[in-house]
């Protein structure tokens, strides 16, 4: 019997193990962009293959969590969404809130939150069970993304050095995210140590 309990909980600790691998990747930037198919807001699925050729912005999203809020009371967020999306850049905002978590928003709720922020993405995701925000290890909110024309994660990390919920801080920040993605749009590379940086944020509620 004891044997018999041991075997049982060694299957259980292996099965445990490779669930939770399966979910928590962690994409190197340089590497090919994960696929995903998410189903935005539109009522349409979205998948990266959709945008090929085309520049892609991840923006994790959270419209409670602080440090959102501070992007967008600024009108920092939705005014980057208007200048890249002009430029064809393709704009995901990613919801990962798990129902009854902070942040989540049914396909019915956002489109009144988009109009009320003023936002201007491509189009809203609702990665309600976060497989996408898994796939890409997102942490924070925001967590930013840009997946260049190749296909190739060319940014992962913060929207500034500023690790602060406060919109005054936007004043003397380093905007590490519009930085990179005018590097890209350029067709330049983006140095290694932009690149990949900790993004900061309320955590990614799954």
């Amino acid at each position: 019997m004891k044997n018999y309990h041991i075997k049982n909980f060694g299957l259980f600790l292996i099965t445990s193990i490779f669930s939770i691998s399966a979910y928590a990747v962690s994409v190197n930037t340089g590497s090919v962009a994960p696929e995903f198919k998410v189903l935005g807001s539109d009522g349409k699925t979205h998948s990266l293959s959709d945008y090929k050729d085309k520049v892609v912005v991840l923006e994790w999203f959270n419209k409670d969590c602080p440090y959102v809020v501070k992007h967008y009371e600024s009108k920092n967020m939705q005014n980057l969404q208007k200048k890249y999306t002009e430029q064809d850049v393709v704009w995901l905002s990613v919801i990962s809130s798990a129902p009854k978590k902070q942040g989540h928003l049914s396909k019915d709720q956002i489109a009144p939150v988009l109009k009320d922020l003023g936002a201007a993405p491509t189009a809203v995701l609702i990665d309600a069970d976060g497989k996408t925000g898994k796939m890409y290890d997102a942490k924070t909110t925001p967590h930013m993304y840009i997946i260049g024309k190749d296909g190739t994660l060319a940014y992962q990390g913060a929207m500034d050095d500023k690790p602060s919920a406060r919109p005054s801080s936007l004043k003397d920040a380093t905007p590490l995210f519009a930085n990179a993605i005018d590097l890209v749009i350029a067709g330049k590379e983006v140095p290694k140590k932009l690149a990949t940086n900790d993004p900061y944020g309320c955590s990614v509620k799954y």
